[in-house]
């Protein structure tokens, strides 16, 4: 096996360094992480919601979004409230300085995500789009399987 031709190399490669272009907005102009702008990014239109929903929207893990939400909730970015269902759980929502945030980076990181589609026309844009989400089906589907 030619380990640059391995699909899953690949995409890992791909992945990072599109994530690497990406996070030069945030990180540089915004001081924020990998894992602080995805956690603000999956609370912007989700009002209150439990942390686990956050984790469920990102990929990151449980450990990696409380991190992400002391941060942010420390740069008074989000707010945490104990889940009155249940007392392990925390709520959280953005708050006005999160949601300005989010709003300010979002043209930013968009820019970025044109300028790396840029090269490809309307109709590949189309089969990329469905060949990524028929791998994802599949990825999930072994994932299920075990």
């Amino acid at each position: 096996m030619e380990l640059e031709k391995f699909f899953p190399y690949r995409l890992a490669v791909l992945a990072e360094q599109v994530s690497l272009a990406t996070a030069q907005v945030y990180r540089e102009r915004f001081a924020l992480s990998r894992d602080d702008w995805r956690v603000l990014a999956a609370l912007a239109d989700q009002g209150e919601v439990r942390a686990a929903h956050v984790k469920d929207r990102t990929t990151l893990d449980k450990m990696q979004v409380s991190r992400a939400l002391a941060r942010l909730e420390a740069a008074g970015l989000v707010a945490r409230s104990p889940d009155p269902e249940d007392g392990r759980a925390w709520r959280v929502r953005l708050l006005p300085a999160g949601t300005a945030l989010y709003r300010k980076i979002v043209p930013m990181v968009q820019a970025r995500e044109e300028y790396l589609l840029s090269d490809l026309s309307p109709q590949e844009l189309e089969v990329l789009a469905a060949a990524i989400d028929k791998v994802e089906a599949r990825a999930r589907q072994l994932t299920r399987q075990g």
